[in-house]
């Protein structure tokens, strides 16, 4: 009876032990309470910082960032180009046509393949061994934007962890926004920018959306298909799509259990590119297989791209597919600067709403509509023209 006591009373000093420990040592579950600012935080530098995060340089002071490579300059002079804001696209022109004469002399090379095909880490493990051979890299990463909310994650850094603290590399994240194609609206201007602060590779990852993505082939020098086992076999090669244009398909994942898979792909991709038309420059597309966890096949695809260049350099078709580009971006800008010119007139703003109303009641065709805001938008311009 005696021992019954005295094991009860043990039990009860235990549970009391207890309950007292958790009160004094709260789950790591719980919210602590926040760090309090140390004393000597000075107020007048946190004002003086955002002042200067506030302050807009000048387009000389950008341009000289831009040409000492200063990645700060870089990053502002892109985030100008990209804005749709009118009172900066005078300013952001002066920066690019100064940035032109030192741009042009660098290597570039789209990247696409559909979601999930390995773009990311690919390009992380294909920058790191650029920047081991001493190349200086600069990754434009396209990110899709949502077409309810208009928002993007820009997630590419995160993939890119090793390759985004490389000193010789510099990683872009943009939104596509509403551009088709596979490229943000100002991936152009933005490849300009990069090579006039001395970036001699530039590497575009596309949004990945399959046999769309054709803006990108039209301001690239090399177009890399990426690629995975079990995605396609010969049927592929009467799609006159992304894999026409491709300069090389590169089957990705080939380790582990899948690189007999990965092989396979690889001849079934091969035969499928005999169907397709002979290119201008004479260059016969490749087809090849690595891993970007292994780095497996990597050094091989900077070999075929150098074999590119090699051949396209020669027989002058590099200079000339250049020429057509600019060409072509030359066309674009007018028809993204009409675009926006009619949208910002303020009596287009006026009728738009209303017009957009009558066109969904079925009151007018959305083609005479159309032509109505073309029509006012003429006259606003002849007005314009008249009172100058």
């Amino acid at each position: 009876m005696l021992l019954k006591l005295f094991l009860f009373s043990l039990l009860l000093l235990f549970k009391s032990s207890a309950l007292s420990n958790k009160k004094t040592h709260p789950s790591a579950l719980n919210e602590k309470a926040g760090i309090s600012p140390p004393e000597i935080t000075s107020s007048t530098s946190i004002v003086n910082i955002q002042k200067f995060r506030k302050m807009q340089p000048s387009a000389s002071e950008l341009v000289d960032g831009i040409l000492a490579g200063n990645i700060t300059a870089l990053s502002r002079a892109i985030t100008l180009v990209e804005s749709t804001n009118n009172n900066h696209l005078a300013k952001a022109n002066e920066v690019i046509n100064a940035c032109l004469p030192h741009a042009s002399k660098s290597i570039r090379i789209g990247i696409t393949g559909v979601p999930g095909v390995g773009k990311s880490t690919f390009i992380e493990a294909f920058g790191k061994f650029l920047t081991s051979l001493g190349k200086k890299v600069a990754v434009l990463a396209v990110d899709p934007s949502s077409t309810i909310s208009h928002g993007s994650i820009l997630g590419d850094k995160t993939r890119m962890e090793e390759l985004v603290k490389d000193k010789n590399a510099y990683i872009r994240p943009s939104a596509s926004g509403e551009t088709l194609g596979g490229v943000a609206r100002k991936t152009r201007e933005t490849i300009t920018l990069c090579e006039a602060c001395g970036f001699d590779t530039i590497i575009i990852e596309t949004v990945g959306v399959g046999q769309s993505e054709t803006a990108v082939h039209s301001m690239v020098d090399f177009f890399l298909l990426l690629k995975i086992s079990g995605a396609g076999d010969e049927l592929q090669g009467i799609k006159r799509g992304i894999m026409e244009m491709a300069d090389a398909i590169v089957i990705n994942k080939a380790d582990g259990d899948n690189i007999r898979k990965a092989h396979f792909a690889k001849m079934e991709f091969n035969r499928a590119l005999h169907l397709f038309p002979a290119k201008k420059s004479g260059w016969i597309p490749k087809t090849s297989t690595c891993s970007s966890i292994t780095h497996e096949g990597i050094p091989l695809v900077w070999e075929t791209i150098e074999s590119f260049l090699g051949l396209t350099k020669t027989n002058n078709s590099f200079f000339e597919k250049r020429k057509e580009q600019n060409q072509y971006w030359m066309f674009e800008t007018i028809n993204e600067q009409l675009k926006l010119n009619f949208y910002n007139q303020i009596e287009i703003q006026d009728l738009l709403e209303p017009t957009k109303k009558a066109v969904q009641s079925d009151e007018i065709s959305p083609f005479a509509a159309a032509q109505k805001l073309l029509n006012v938008y003429q006259s606003c311009k002849i007005n314009s023209e008249d009172s100058q």
